[in-house]
């Protein structure tokens, strides 16, 4: 009896023990303090952790970009973007391009491009129900024909590309544009040469049909590195085209790495020539298009927007000072336009000017002009 009275007094004591302890925890803060010091501990320690990974990655990218310059080429060409995605590229007309046709050309064994033809908005009503072969004959009708070549990523849908093709119509131009091999529904594998290669089969494909008609080239982004090439290359086989235009360029493949946006962070790294841009020239990319200039003979004409994140203005305005001194130029005009910051037009929206129809009427008249002198 003595006993079991002695274990209730046991079993009260600790009740009355265990209770203490959790009103001294629940009134006392410091274990909870120390609960809190190991958390902010495994905290640290897991942040530590994860920035330990980010500068072995930031250290390991340029050895791994060394290592496989395709990284490089792939990053310049960014032909796996297809931005806008659900579309079709053989309905134009899905795009509100109701007066373009889809051709499919070949300029090589293996490597087939798909090219959209705009007619001017003028023939828009005769253009309805048109097969091929009539949008091939506009092409000798009495109005210019301008080749647009694209920059990086994307395809010939891309929003900005049918806005331009859209005000271009809207002035009177046939539009000619396509993707490069590898691009959109294109098939090959991009390189610099393949890109230029391509280029000229369509021009000489327009060249085929267009009769007396001028034939202006017009370049956007990477697509002016694919421009000049191709216009060096008419001219050093003299057939130059009538103008050649040149939106948001830059000088040379090289110094648009080094002063793109995404180098940013590797820009003040040691040896950033050695990692980032020797790759470059090794991959046989080059776009020199401070080297071109040199040797084209037409006229020029430079737009570039002063905001410009992707293509710095002073890379365009550096090209132009390159351009216009040239002895190649000395019998042609060459012209450079440039676009306030305030106007918001940054790469690839200079089309929204409403001075653009006004520029290139002046610009493409007078050169209309040279090219019938220099015919008679």
């Amino acid at each position: 009896m003595f006993w079991w009275c002695g274990c209730l007094g046991a079993c009260a004591d600790t009740c009355l023990f265990v209770s203490s302890m959790k009103v001294c925890r629940f009134f006392f803060p410091v274990p909870l303090k120390r609960s809190w010091t190991w958390r902010r501990k495994g905290l640290w320690f897991r942040l530590r952790k994860i920035l330990l990974w980010l500068l072995a990655l930031y250290i390991a990218i340029p050895f791994l970009v060394k290592l496989c310059p395709g990284i490089q080429a792939k990053l310049i060409f960014l032909n796996f973007v297809r931005v806008p995605y659900f579309i079709d590229l053989k309905k134009p007309q899905e795009q509100g391009l109701n007066h373009t046709y889809n051709y499919y050309l070949q300029p090589e064994e293996g490597v087939t491009i798909g090219v959209w033809h705009t007619v001017p908005a003028v023939l828009w009503k005769n253009a309805q129900g048109k097969d091929q072969v009539w949008y091939e004959d506009t092409l000798a009708s009495n109005h210019p024909i301008i080749l647009y070549l694209h920059g990086n990523a994307g395809t010939r849908g891309g929003d900005h590309r049918v806005a331009l093709y859209k005000v271009l119509s809207s002035l009177g131009y046939h539009v000619v544009t396509f993707d490069y091999r590898g691009w959109g529904d294109s098939i090959g594998t991009p390189t610099e040469g393949g890109m230029t290669y391509d280029a000229l089969h369509v021009f000489d494909w327009i060249k085929a049909r267009s009769g007396y008609n001028p034939v202006y080239i017009w370049g956007h982004s990477l697509g002016t590195g694919v421009a000049t090439n191709l216009v060096r290359r008419l001219c050093e086989r003299e057939t130059p085209p009538d103008a050649l235009i040149l939106e948001s360029p830059f000088t040379n493949i090289r110094e648009e790495a080094k002063s793109h946006p995404f180098s940013v962070v590797y820009r003040y790294f040691p040896g950033f020539d050695w990692f980032f841009l020797d790759p470059i020239t090794s991959s046989g990319i080059k776009f020199a298009n401070d080297e071109n200039v040199k040797y084209i003979s037409c006229s020029l004409l430079i737009l570039h927007a002063e905001d410009d994140p992707i293509v710095p203005f002073h890379l365009g305005r550096k090209l132009y000072n390159i351009a216009a001194p040239s002895q190649s130029f000395r019998d042609f005009k060459v012209q450079f336009i440039p676009f306030h910051r305030d106007l918001g037009y940054r790469h690839k929206y200079i089309y929204k000017s409403p001075e653009l129809p006004r520029i290139l009427r002046e610009f493409l008249g007078k050169s209309e002009h040279e090219h019938h002198e220099l015919r008679h």
